[in-house]
């Protein structure tokens, strides 16, 4: 088959097909794969159309090369310079994104975003747009590892767990290939769904996503296990970490007996229910340690601790460390 024949023609007459210009802010240590992905969803667009419809621009702090989380450098064309009005900023980010929002960039944004331009942020990059002030109030996705500091961190965000949130001139996604998903939403509403499913097809991505699909996998898919009831117990689990429930009430809430829920999670688990809340409570405290500065008490009783004693020995037991020397390791470690 002749590839100019699979081309989707646009028709855009000129002087008025001026190409969409988006404005990739590369921070320190981005995340490749969500950068990557929305460029290549750009450039496949282009080929698509036979039309320059879209062009970009990459910009860094100072000016200078960025080096992504995989360690590549990249050059860019320019510093946090002035953009055109219609512009798009795509804020592209990774690990260490606490570190790595600098007062410059909050304050470019800032300025920005009250000049009117559209804005979006990949992968963590919602912390940095959220910290300058401009999603208060509106919904928003990060990824799933960051849900549970950047909720107690910006109370005043909508915070989802979608693959990416389209918020007016407010743009954010969950990280790796939903940056895909948004910019493929974008092509459709600019030109149409048949464009749209013509770079999908380029991509070889055959399950695009919307707003309304979840990043993480299934409860079910997940722990491995396909049993109706226990999927439902572990997602109560999951959505109650500061005010625990009670395995006899959760047995209740599912009809069953407490030692029938006993039984289903030793012989699915191999670990009490009991045991697997708590792993579940540890983990976001971790979390919570490891990428915010909440103070350890303050941890303890996010996660359903009484007492921060009781809190230290639990976490001793399960990580082999006390939280306090979690949080003293964290300056050593790559954060996001």
């Amino acid at each position: 088959m002749n590839l100019q024949d699979e081309k989707v023609i646009i028709d855009i007459d000129a002087p008025d097909n001026i190409p969409r210009r988006f404005a990739f802010l590369l921070m320190k240590d981005f995340t490749l794969l969500s950068f990557a992905s929305a460029v290549d969803a750009l450039r496949i667009a282009n080929r698509m159309s036979d039309k320059t419809i879209y062009s970009w621009l990459f910009l860094s702090e100072d000016g200078n090369p960025v080096s992504c989380s995989a360690g590549t450098s990249f050059n860019v064309d320019n510093n946090l310079i002035d953009l055109h009005r219609d512009d798009t900023i795509m804020v592209c980010g990774g690990i260490n994104i606490s570190e790595t929002t600098t007062k410059p960039i909050l304050n470019w944004i800032r300025k920005e975003t009250r000049r009117g331009l559209k804005i979006g942020g990949l992968c963590t990059a919602a912390f940095t747009l959220a910290r300058a002030g401009i999603l208060d109030g509106k919904r928003a996705t990060t990824h799933w590892e960051n849900q549970d500091s950047f909720s107690e961190e910006f109370v005043e965000v909508n915070l989802t767990k979608s693959v990416f949130i389209i918020d007016g001139n407010r743009m954010t996604t969950a990280g790796g290939t939903s940056s895909i998903d948004l910019f493929l939403k974008i092509i459709a509403d600019d030109h149409g769904e048949e464009l749209a499913n013509a770079v999908a097809d380029q991509m070889i991505y055959s399950s695009i996503r919307t707003d309304q699909d979840s990043q993480r996998l299934s409860v079910p898919t997940r722990i491995g296990v396909r049993h109706p009831k226990l999927s439902l117990v572990i997602q109560m689990m999951e959505k109650n970490i500061e005010e625990p429930i009670s395995p006899s009430v959760l047995a209740k809430d599912v009809s069953m007996s407490t030692r029938q829920l006993e039984r289903l999670f030793r012989r699915y688990l191999d670990r009490s229910p009991k045991r697997y809340y708590m792993e579940l409570r540890l983990q976001k405290a971790r979390n919570l340690l490891m990428q915010t500065d909440m103070s350890v008490i303050n941890v303890a009783l996010a996660c359903g601790f009484a007492s921060p004693s009781h809190f230290s020995k639990c976490y001793r037991t399960h990580y082999d460390t006390t939280p306090y020397r979690e949080r003293g390791s964290k300056s050593s470690r790559n954060v996001i």
